[in-house]
């Protein structure tokens, strides 16, 4: 077994690095160095370049200083600036600019006010909620972004990725209309085969069937070919964001969203992407602990949309094919859903472009309205300022916090910073567990029994602030009752962390606290 599993391993590295892509990662790597060596050789050929590049960088820390903005974004770059003053100033006006695409974001603007209309088309629930004390949580989603609150849904959560995949596969073979598939992860195996069959009957059989894709996500999981094989039986195919030879800061804006909607009734969202690790196939970390949710009813149609938004973005930008007919999608045009009420749900979703940063404002929403308990799965622990205050008040005002996050990493350098913002939360009574039976990568948010949050957000910079990203938030939902049941269900398989477990040697407190100044590159 162990020489198979070698062997395995062995062919995916082959297949990694014959690939084309690794030669777009060189080339990109490449540039950066040229441009390095170029700034710096002008600066030693030429004394006022040298004294011009020292006075930009002076500016341009100013600039950032004084900028709005995540503090951690502006402290690397100041930092990096200060470490290397003769190009660091000129390295951040050439990703400032390519960071502000004025055609892509004034897209993003058009089809947010075009959507905003057909999110409302089952109504507007949101004065149901009006005395209650999540109503400010519901409130910012539905008024300032447009996504509004259902009744007529139920919530089916999952605490595996193998329950996830079951239920998953017999939806798919109910799909009547269409199927719409987003990850940011495809891999093949045997969970790809199982979807994968299914697609491609309901493409012959004439069903719209289309597959969005995270380019970088895929980098090493995908062959090249991928897209045409879909493409030949029927299924439409789009990557998202190319990965291209070409210098840019855009490449960090990944599609992390994992959505399935089937006919706009039904719909899945959470942490499992198409891989065999994901069903624990593939035990590469050991037990991979995972969490998702089916939507049924109104609240699919919500996710429904944000598919569809991503993916006419994309066909705008390529020039690949005309505007969706949004409303032509709905699934009930002609009789009211007959799914009954649960609760509420409001499914959301985050585009890095807007600078809105809405995934950490409904955790700090979930987190400020916590009275009694505050239970949090996430596979990264890497919270700003803002999150830790928050997480930090909580505990100090007798909330009852607890995280677990994973003890066996899949990103080493990941899990030695996670780990660094332990003894300060654990000192503010905030309990820290790690899942030591694999990977725990669950990202999930439950409070007071009253309102919870199943999503693809971690609580990491890049999740929160550069990825786009989606969940749901459900409230006083039956399912949520399950979704801390899982919690405490799992703290078995956890050890908890002391402060005499943080209390390491200094050369790793000091690695650490350096690796702390990157963690928005993380």
């Amino acid at each position: 077994m162990k020489g198979a599993k070698k062997q395995t391993v062995k062919k995916r590295r082959i297949r990694f690095l014959s690939r084309s892509r690794f030669f777009v990662a060189f080339l990109i790597i490449l540039q950066l160095a040229f441009l390095v060596l170029l700034l710096w050789r002008s600066a030693r050929a030429f004394n006022y370049s040298s004294i011009l590049f020292h006075v930009t960088s002076i500016f341009v820390c100013i600039h950032i200083f004084n900028k709005t903005g995540k503090t951690a974004y502006k402290l690397i770059w100041i930092f990096l600036i200060l470490l290397f003053p003769i190009f660091g100033g000129c390295l951040y006006l050439i990703f400032y600019i390519q960071s502000n695409p004025r055609t892509y974001r004034a897209l993003i603007r058009k089809f947010s006010v075009l959507c905003r209309p057909f999110f409302q088309i089952p109504g507007d629930k949101l004065p149901l909620l009006k005395n209650e004390l999540c109503y400010t949580l519901a409130s910012y989603l539905q008024n300032r972004l447009g996504y509004t609150v259902y009744t007529r849904t139920q919530i089916e959560y999952f605490a595996s990725g193998e329950a996830y995949y079951t239920r998953l596969l017999e939806e798919l073979q109910k799909a009547r209309r269409y199927i719409f598939l987003e990850a940011f992860i495809i891999e093949e195996g045997e969970m790809f085969d199982g979807i994968f069959a299914i697609l491609k009957e309901k493409a012959a059989a004439g069903l719209e069937v289309r597959v969005l894709y995270d380019d970088l996500g895929c980098f090493a999981t995908l062959p090249d070919q991928f897209q045409a094989k879909l493409a030949k039986t029927g299924v439409k195919v789009q990557v998202f964001n190319p990965f291209k030879p070409v210098l840019s800061s855009l490449q960090n804006n990944r599609d992390h969203r994992k959505i399935i909607s089937i006919d706009g009734k039904t719909a899945f969202t959470g942490g499992v992407n198409i891989g065999d690790q994901y069903i624990n196939i593939d035990k590469r970390y050991g037990r991979w602990k995972d969490a998702a949710v089916l939507v049924c009813g109104e609240g699919a149609w919500a996710l429904t949309l944000i598919f569809l938004r991503l993916w006419n973005l994309e066909t705008q930008l390529r020039k690949k094919a005309p505007l969706d007919d949004f409303e032509s999608f709905y699934p009930w045009k002609d009789e009211s859903c007959p799914v009954a009420s649960d609760g509420f749900a409001q499914p959301y979703a985050e585009s890095p472009i807007t600078k809105e940063y809405a995934g950490e404002k409904v955790y700090i929403h979930i987190i400020n309205m916590a009275r009694n308990y505050l239970y949090i799965n996430t596979p990264y622990l890497i919270p700003d300022d803002a999150l830790i205050y928050a997480l930090v008040l909580a505990a100090e005002s007798g909330v009852d916090v607890r995280i677990i996050t994973p003890h066996i990493p899949d990103k080493p350098l990941v899990h030695l910073v996670t780990r660094s913002y332990y003894r300060m939360l654990i000192k503010a009574g905030i309990r820290i567990y790690e899942f030591t039976g694999g990977f725990n990568h669950s990202k999930t948010f439950v409070s007071d029994d009253a309102v919870a949050t199943v999503g693809t957000s971690n609580l990491d910079f890049r999740s929160l602030c550069l990825h786009y990203e989606c969940g749901v938030v459900i409230y006083k939902n039956s399912q949520i009752s399950r979704i801390k049941e899982d919690f405490l269900a799992t703290l078995p398989s956890c050890k908890e962390f002391t402060l005499q477990d943080c209390a390491r040697n200094g050369a790793l407190r000091v690695l650490q606290d350096l690796l702390r100044i990157l963690s928005p590159l993380m």
